[in-house]
């Protein structure tokens, strides 16, 4: 049995979460989010505040189903409380990055700047040009984007510039030896 998936779910104060017809909704004032649950998982709701997740069947695949779907929902109640927030650090000479009007504008060493639109539900912050903020109560759209910025210039192993999640190292690798 998956021990993340018999934990149950607290429902904090202010947190609307209703289960119908495969669907998972958290509410809590205007932000509402949705995840689909499998018809080989069900959700109940034990006590006032606590939602746990079963398995219908004991194959592998609802046994694999089993702590995501939990691990998903309590994500969502969660991001609803407090934003998901992924930091991102911009390393290398004249590499920088900007913010206007809802569009990420990257110059990271290419001719032209990388300019990516922020999604919607996702909000972007620059605390200075070389770091980046990005804040969502959707844990999934939060780190997709993060990993679509770093897409664009991920860091390379022999001077370490590009763009990369804050804490990350970067392992690096020796260049070319001179000398005969």
């Amino acid at each position: 049995m998956s021990r993340v998936g018999k934990k149950p779910i607290p429902i904090p104060a202010g947190v609307t979460f209703a289960f119908k017809d495969g669907q998972a909704t958290a509410t809590k004032g205007s932000r509402t989010l949705v995840v689909p649950v499998d018809n080989r998982i069900l959700v109940k709701f034990q006590e006032a505040n606590l939602v746990a997740v079963e398995r219908v069947d004991d194959t592998a695949q609802s046994r694999a189903l089993h702590g995501l779907t939990r691990s998903l929902l309590s994500n969502m109640v969660v991001g609803l409380i407090q934003p998901w927030e992924v930091k991102l650090e911009i390393v290398g000479v004249g590499y920088q990055a900007a913010l206007k009007n809802g569009v990420i504008s990257l110059q990271v060493g290419f001719a032209n700047n990388v300019e990516l639109k922020v999604p919607e539900g996702v909000s972007c912050e620059l605390p200075d040009n070389t770091h980046v903020v990005i804040k969502s109560a959707d844990k999934h759209a939060a780190g997709q984007f993060a990993a679509n910025i770093r897409a664009v210039r991920p860091p390379e192993p022999y001077k370490g510039k590009g763009i990369r999640y804050a804490g990350e190292r970067v392992r690096r690798k020796a260049g070319k030896a001179f000398g005969s």
